[in-house]
């Protein structure tokens, strides 16, 4: 009888547990994002909608010189001011086929900059805060501040890349597909 009383017991703590992640999700990252989002879209209407698409537009353009633009300035933007997961709505101005590209280059930034601009994706802190203690306890102050530089540079390097290898791959993926009538 006890064993059945403790398996019923374990079965609504999972309910509990399950509550209490939907408890903390309501009042912690859902009405932020709704806030972001709605400040996003009044900035947007502020700013003008054809100014935005007018930036989607201009790094959109075909060629290597629009590249920069596209896979490093508009994520490092959209990753420092939305922060994570709104950045991620920035690509909508962009053309379709490099959506795919732009969200690649955008996902990749949220954590190198956590180590000087904590902001961008608190919810994944603590990767950094438990490197960042090791490397503090072992190396000082001086360590710690160079590798979150390092950390950096290093990030945006790699969402350079990252963004031109997954243009050239749904290209290529974009010309086999079938054609449509």
């Amino acid at each position: 009888m006890e064993a059945l009383a403790q398996a019923a017991q374990w079965f609504i703590g999972l309910f509990q547990a399950g509550a209490a992640t939907f408890t903390g999700l309501v009042t912690g990252i859902i009405p932020l994002v709704i806030v972001l989002m709605t400040a996003f879209n009044a900035l947007i209407a502020l700013v003008g909608p054809e100014r935005i698409d007018k930036l989607g537009e201009v790094a959109g353009r075909e060629g290597w010189a629009y590249m920069p633009l596209r896979y490093l300035v508009l994520p490092v933007v959209a990753v420092f001011f939305l922060t994570n997961p709104m950045a991620y709505t920035m690509g909508r101005f962009l053309p379709e086929k490099y959506k795919p590209a732009f969200y690649d280059a955008a996902v990749s930034f949220v954590h190198p900059p956590l180590g000087i601009f904590p902001h961008v994706n608190p919810g994944e802190l603590f990767v950094w805060l438990g490197i960042a203690q090791g490397v503090q306890s072992r190396h000082g102050d001086a360590e710690l501040a160079s590798l979150a530089v390092r950390y950096l540079i290093v990030g945006l390097i790699v969402i350079f890349i990252r963004g031109v290898v997954t243009e050239q791959i749904t290209r290529v993926m974009w010309s086999q597909r079938p054609k449509t009538a």
